[in-house]
């Protein structure tokens, strides 16, 4: 899938959840993720900063079904790893 692909499909599955931690959180936020959760490129900072950033979110979006493939995805822990991120077990 590509990143735009993915990008189009978070865009569509917007989905304002709870704040959590005083966060917002929004899938949109991890647009920036795309391209290092689709292939083997390097997330960028601007990545790292926002998957920080959602971290708190990352149970609430594993729940919903349209995203769960995505945040569960092997590269996306991969990203987190590369990101210093721990991923959450939920």
């Amino acid at each position: 899938m590509s990143k735009y692909v993915l990008c189009i499909v978070l865009m569509i599955l917007f989905v304002k959840l709870e704040p959590s931690m005083a966060v917002t959180c929004n899938p949109i936020e991890l647009s920036s993720c795309a391209s290092a959760i689709t292939s083997s490129s390097p997330p960028s900072a601007m990545c790292c900063a926002k998957l920080k950033e959602q971290r708190p979110c990352l149970c609430q979006y594993m729940k919903n079904p349209n995203l769960q493939k995505f945040i569960n995805s092997p590269n996306s822990r991969n990203v987190a790893i590369k990101c210093g991120s721990p991923f959450p077990s939920c």
